[in-house]
């Protein structure tokens, strides 16, 4: 059994990303292992400041729910994000959490890494700029490595996704498989 901790950085209501993120946390679930959500929704995370004093504390100095959160992902075996596209990128509330997370630098448990994306532009390889942004922050581990994506491009409206059954599955399925 894992622990699972899957990260949803929209943050609008019945978002595509955080629909695919649930079918994800199921199969993960029905998998037997255990597993968390997290919404960032309603979430007060500041931009990280550069001190550096996490490296020394632990922890960032910054008291907001970051820290709470990071305290999660280095409890975590397994981290799954999940996030829409805006301008071929990542969100910013993702990357916001993935700077002020610089106090895994020093001990984290997780070794696996997966990303579940949202777009409305339905070419295939829009994921790929995420995934550069991913691979960049995890090739600061040793240890850990992308194990898998799922990219739904086309989708843009909310619970569009909720018509494209081979996006659910394919959701589900990473969930299972981890």
């Amino acid at each position: 059994m894992k622990k699972v901790l899957i990260i949803s950085t929209s943050l609008r209501n019945n978002s595509n990303s955080e629909i695919l993120a649930h079918q994800t946390e199921q199969g993960a679930k029905d998998a037997g292992h255990e597993v968390e959500f997290v919404s960032l929704k309603d979430k007060n995370i500041q931009f990280c400041k550069g001190c550096f004093a996490c490296q020394k504390l632990g922890h960032c100095v910054i008291n907001d729910d970051a820290n709470e959160i990071v305290a999660k992902m280095k409890d975590a075996d397994v981290i799954v994000w999940a996030t829409p596209i805006y301008y071929y990128e990542m969100s910013g509330q993702m990357k916001t959490l993935i700077d002020r997370a610089n106090s895994l630098y020093v001990g984290k448990n997780f070794s696996e890494v997966y990303v579940i994306t949202t777009s409305e532009d339905s070419s295939h390889g829009v994921v790929q700029t995420v995934i550069n942004g991913v691979n960049g922050w995890i090739a600061c581990f040793s240890g850990v490595e992308l194990k898998g994506y799922v990219e739904a491009g086309g989708v843009n409206e909310p619970k569009e996704v909720t018509k494209h059954q081979d996006l659910l599955e394919k959701a589900y399925n990473m969930g299972k498989n981890i």
